[in-house]
C-alpha cells in the first residue's frame, strides 16, 4: 500500500504511461488513439466527488485528456509540455499549496524534476530507470494504464 498523507488536497499526474498504457495505436488513417481502463476513469470522478484538486500535465497533447477533462472538469490540464517542473510550481503557487498538499506521478525523463519537487512522488512499475531510482518515490503495483491511477486514489480516499 502506498503511503500518502491525509493533508493532500490535489493529485497531478503525467498522463501517457500512468492513465494509458503508454501505447499510441494508429489505425489505418494515420489516426492515433489510446486506451483507458474505466478503474482509472473512475478514480478521477472518485476525487472530484470527495472535493480534490487534479491537475494534469502532460507531454503530448490528445483527445483522451480533452474527454476526461470535459466529463470531469479537471482543474488543471497542460498539454505538449517538455519543461514540466515550470508548470508544477505555478500550479502550486496558484493554489497556494504546502509540501505535503500535493502528490505528482510521473514515469518518464520529462517528469524527474518534477517528481524531484514534489514531496509525496509515485510512480509505476514500468517507470524508466532513473525515475524509480529517484529518493523516496514509491512505486504502485498496478502498472500504468490498468488501474495503477486508481491505486493512488485508493490509497488517497482511505486514509
Amino acid at each position: 500500500m502506498l503511503n500518502i498523507p491525509n493533508t493532500i488536497k490535489m493529485v497531478i499526474t503525467d498522463f501517457d504511461g500512468i492513465i494509458t498504457d503508454n501505447c499510441v495505436y494508429i489505425d489505418e488513417k494515420g489516426n492515433c488513439t489510446r486506451k483507458l481502463n474505466f478503474k482509472d476513469i473512475m478514480a478521477f470522478s472518485i476525487l472530484k466527488k470527495r472535493g480534490y484538486k487534479i491537475g494534469i500535465i502532460s507531454g503530448e497533447g490528445n483527445s483522451a485528456i480533452e474527454l476526461i477533462n470535459q466529463k470531469f472538469n479537471i482543474d488543471e490540464v497542460h498539454q505538449n509540455i517538455r519543461i514540466k517542473i515550470d508548470v508544477i510550481k505555478s500550479i502550486v503557487e496558484k493554489y497556494n499549496l504546502k509540501e505535503d498538499e500535493f502528490l505528482y506521478i510521473g514515469d518518464d525523463i520529462n517528469d524527474i524534476e518534477a517528481l524531484k519537487f514534489a514531496k509525496i512522488k509515485i510512480t509505476v512499475p514500468e517507470a524508466v530507470k532513473s525515475v524509480k531510482e529517484i529518493e523516496g518515490i514509491q512505486i504502485t503495483t498496478r502498472q500504468g494504464g490498468n488501474g495503477a491511477f486508481r491505486e493512488v486514489v485508493d490509497c488517497l480516499v482511505s486514509i
